[in-house]
């Protein structure tokens, strides 16, 4: 897992799935409001001139020379939800990303954002 304090030196650091297929390049680390503690990524994926941001989960991440390994196949995250490159996550997509990586979304007590940028 990505520690908090490691998140600037990362970005712009390539993404591979499993298998080492390159993913994109690490744009940004969103961590868990309630813990503080990177949760997801967005990758800068697709073709040069069409490039998106999509979302992928830091759990099982490795950190290699120059590179961050996630546990998804690069097939599944260029499906995954994902935002313009200029683009910020709306609140109402964030359950979204949870539900297509299957895992649980925990807002906060009053509704608050489960994610934040940083």
């Amino acid at each position: 897992m990505i520690q908090a304090a490691d998140i600037r030196e990362w970005r712009d650091q390539d993404v591979v799935d499993p298998k080492g297929h390159k993913i994109g390049v690490l744009e940004a680390v969103y961590v868990d409001t309630a813990t503080d503690e990177p949760a997801v990524a967005t990758v800068r994926a697709g073709l040069p001139t069409r490039h998106r941001l999509v979302f992928v989960p830091l759990d099982e991440t490795v950190l290699g020379p120059g590179y961050l390994k996630v546990a998804y196949a690069r097939s599944r995250v260029k499906k995954a939800p994902s935002i313009g490159t200029d683009d910020v996550l709306p609140a109402e997509q964030e359950k979204e990303i949870f539900q297509y990586y299957g895992m649980a979304y925990r807002p906060g007590v009053h509704g608050e954002r489960q994610l934040a940028r940083r």
